[in-house]
């Protein structure tokens, strides 16, 4: 196909949500681009200064290319900006634009998508570069067994990867051949196209290091130094850092001149993240992945290289901006010198990591960021508009970004950034994040890719403790002021299918009104009280009709059958009792995918029992003890679940045989 010649950018769709869409917006305003924001129902803070809000149909509008072609079409949209995710990857999402809607994708193009966003490919590139690679599978596959040929011909560890995976998603890394085949399944179902490759894993000593590329797509290709995301975990990143702790620059060196080298190859435009383990002692590297695109953690590449704005850069880019004129222009080039500053990123995210970092759903009432010399945050969170964290999207709610002198400089001040940042409602990482940045290993730079999760309880726990200092010091950390209107709700509130109770209305008063039931009302929430939504509420209300002032109730719901009646016991959204042996319970939120027994199976321990979606990974229930099923939960694909439902009871006579 012939892609389209740059060009002045007039109106741009932003194809994406949350902290990311804001970024992007606010650059364009500041190019004096028309901006068109794309929201659902409820989740829209994120398009508060765009020039047009669009509504879609669904959370998943924002993967479906055809509705955003004719999205684009109906506005007369010149550019797309994808942000990160999917289709900021997708050949065909670029090439569809262009070729039904007119409209450019800001981005490499569809060729080099294609060469560098598919895992194989990018490895078959980084091969005639010369790059050095870790022993893999030829070919992509779809099959359990061609994954498990080629751990039996390598040995373990290996790591299986979804061709057209992201963002630490389609990942698993499998040590030992009885868990090849759950992991390699939920490793395709994870894969749009349902195809993953498999390679050798290096998984001790080594530091997750990508770097940073900008390309014209006329033969200019730079570097803008390394970032560091060694602190991870489940390939997630928690925390990057710029430059890396690596200290011999010569390796860091090799390794920017690899991924310069890559980028030459293939003509790059636009931004790229060459990514890849490097392993200090003795020192080697090999390459990992591509990511052609805008990445979460560009932050800290903007702050160590004076302030750039790397959004900015791809818009003019895209329009036709010659390199020269570009502000990257006067950066140092030879990678053996490191930035002069150091910048850092923490991740603020919707997990509860003491239960195995699940998605914590609900609302946040209020919140609190740091502010201050050196210090950033990027979020989409309003002070005056509430936020609903669902099962529907990345957990990820704020970006905080430091930025200092020196290395010590930058961890002092995350100290102090971190001490200053409250959420309250929901359930956050916070505590786990105040543990890296106090923990010595962090401080020093010693942190392999596998160093937070194989110290995950001692910071947890550390974390916790510097939580609990501050919420006693009342000057340090305390609640902010809930915004005008606000009320005073948990978190935990999440409306499902099927959802019905009884309810009990108390009059606050004596006097009481006969209500009809046929003259229309109004029932207004002041306080809630008690909140463990679905299951039960309690709150404060008005309520008023026609013939009546506001009168004041106490509101009790408790969860019954769909149909009207008593309390049932066989409720279809029953809460497990954690103290229970007897009872599987689904430990997080998020979306049911399949239920894989039915009543009067028999499991044996560590059957997976169903499958539940949580940001876009699918997560296996398994029993933790053998047993008949007696009860199952009756769901339907994609209904969303809480964490504490119980999703199936084994009988306790039969627990012994199993």
């Amino acid at each position: 196909m012939t892609y389209p010649s740059p060009r002045p950018i007039r109106r741009l769709l932003v194809a994406n949500r949350g902290e990311i869409a804001t970024r992007i917006i606010s650059t364009a305003r500041e190019l004096e681009i028309e901006t068109y924001s794309i929201y659902t129902t409820d989740d829209k803070s994120h398009t508060l200064n765009a020039t047009h809000a669009i509504e879609v149909r669904s959370p998943a509008s924002y993967l479906d290319i055809s509705e955003l072609v004719l999205l684009v079409q109906k506005h007369h949209i010149d550019a797309v900006h994808p942000g990160y995710g999917f289709l900021s990857e997708s050949p065909e999402f670029a090439r569809r634009m262009w070729e039904e809607a007119g409209a450019l994708v800001i981005g490499p193009g569809p060729e080099t998508l294609a060469r560098t966003g598919d895992k194989l490919q990018a490895r078959l590139l980084a091969e005639e570069c010369h790059v050095p690679v870790l022993p893999a599978l030829p070919n992509p596959t779809s099959e359990v067994a061609d994954l498990k040929a080629f751990a039996s011909s390598i040995g373990y560890p290996i790591v299986i990867k979804a061709v057209d995976g992201g963002g630490g998603r389609g990942i698993r890394i499998v040590r030992k051949e009885e868990e090849l085949a759950s992991l390699a399944r939920r490793a395709l179902q994870e894969s749009p196209s349902g195809k993953a490759f498999a390679e050798k894993a290096a998984v001790d000593g080594y530091r997750h290091v990508e770097v940073q590329i900008i390309g014209d797509g006329r033969g200019n290709v730079r570097h803008l130094w390394e970032r560091e995301c060694s602190i991870q975990r489940r390939f997630q990143k928690v925390v990057e850092f710029a430059p890396s702790s690596i200290p011999a620059r010569k390796l860091v060196a090799d390794v920017i001149n690899a991924a310069l080298r890559m980028a030459r190859k293939v003509n790059y435009s636009s931004l790229g993240t060459f990514e890849f383990l490097v392993r200090p002692s003795p020192p080697e590297f090999y390459f990992l992945e591509v990511n052609p695109r805008l990445q979460v953690e560009h932050t800290i590449t903007e702050s160590v290289a004076m302030g750039i704005d790397l959004v900015k850069m791809q818009l003019l880019l895209a329009q036709g901006r010659p390199f020269s004129s570009l502000s990257i222009s006067n950066l140092p080039e030879d990678p053996e010198n490191p930035p002069p500053i150091h910048s850092l990123q923490l991740r603020v995210t919707a997990e509860d990591v003491s239960n195995d970092w699940s998605l914590s759903v609900g609302k946040i009432n209020s919140f609190r960021f740091p502010a201050g010399n050196g210090i950033r945050v990027d979020t989409h969170l309003l002070p005056s508009q509430a936020a609903v964290i669902g099962t529907d999207f990345d957990s990820l709610i704020a970006k905080i970004i430091i930025t200092a002198p020196n290395w010590e400089d930058v961890v002092r001040k995350a100290k102090r950034a971190l001490a200053d940042t409250y959420i309250d409602g929901i359930k956050t990482n916070l505590d786990v994040l105040r543990g890296i940045i106090a923990s010595d290993a962090f401080a020093n730079q010693v942190c392999d890719t596998q160093w937070l999760e194989t110290q995950l309880p001692h910071l947890l726990e550390s974390g916790k403790q510097i939580t609990s200092a501050l919420t006693r010091n009342s000057q340090s950390l305390g609640p902010p002021s809930p915004p005008p209107n606000s009320i005073a709700a948990s978190s935990n509130v999440l409306f499902r299918k099927g959802d019905a109770w009884a309810i009990s209305l108390t009059p606050e008063t004596t006097q009481s009104s006969a209500i009809g039931e046929s003259i229309p009302s109004h029932l207004q929430v002041t306080r809630v009280l008690r909140n463990d939504f679905p299951t039960s509420l309690t709150a404060q209300i008005t309520y008023t009709t026609p013939a009546t002032s506001p009168t004041s109730y106490l509101l009790t719901l408790a969860s019954t059958t769909a149909s009207f009646g008593s309390i049932s016991s066989a409720a279809t959204h029953r809460r497990g009792d954690p103290a229970n042996r007897n009872h599987v319970i689904i430990p997080f939120a998020g979306k049911l995918i399949e239920v894989l027994v039915e009543e009067g199976d028999e499991v044996r321990t560590g059957d997976v029992v169903a499958v539940v979606r949580q940001m876009k990974m699918e997560l296996e229930i398994r029993a933790s003890r053998g047993g008949k099923v007696i009860w199952v939960f009756k769901g339907e694909e994609g209904d969303d679940v809480g964490d504490g439902v119980l999703l199936a009871e084994l009988d306790d006579a039969s627990a012994s045989k199993l």
